[in-house]
């Protein structure tokens, strides 16, 4: 889900197993020229999912890395297959309340540019909760963990299950 700290434990975990980190979200604006809100704005959704599994089919298909998707990659069952297959693949799972707190004045979310964007970001939960699961090689409870124990968890998720691919 958004703020669910997938970029900033998914740099800890990269620097820590010794590979590098990769923002799908990042790399679709460097594709681009813009940020995912104005791609949005332009060309909508449905343009913005369709250049989004591009890209993570290349980014997968590039080489071992720690790769943070973005929270819609699971809305399209290609993606899902492709991440199943390809990946060791983590859900960070943040309870609804952390995740409010941490984007309720985030501007730059264009799915929660709405007049009610709590409502939307619980409906969102409701959605993707099963799909991230149905995905994810092992789920990690973010909720009470610190940053520290969150990388550790994750790197000994990793390493108990064999060694570390994307």
């Amino acid at each position: 889900m958004p703020g669910s700290g997938k970029s900033t434990i998914g740099k800890a975990v990269a620097r820590r197993l010794g590979l590098p980190f990769v923002d799908c979200d990042l790399s679709i604006e460097r594709r681009v020229g813009c940020s995912i809100a104005e791609f949005f704005e332009r060309k909508g959704e449905d343009a913005f999912r369709d250049l989004e599994m591009e890209t993570i089919a290349s980014l997968v298909l590039s080489g071992p890395s720690v790769l943070a998707t973005g929270g819609g990659i699971v809305l399209r069952e290609r993606n899902r297959e492709l991440l199943r297959a390809r990946t060791r693949c983590v859900y960070l799972s943040a309870p609804l309340e952390l995740l409010w707190e941490r984007l309720r004045r985030d501007r730059k979310r264009p799915l929660l540019q709405v007049a009610d964007p709590q409502a939307r970001l619980r409906a969102m939960a409701e959605e993707r909760g099963p799909l991230y699961r149905e995905t994810a090689e092992f789920v990690i409870e973010t909720d009470g963990r610190s940053f520290h124990r969150l990388v550790e968890d994750v790197v000994q998720q990793l390493g108990a299950t064999g060694a570390p691919g994307r």
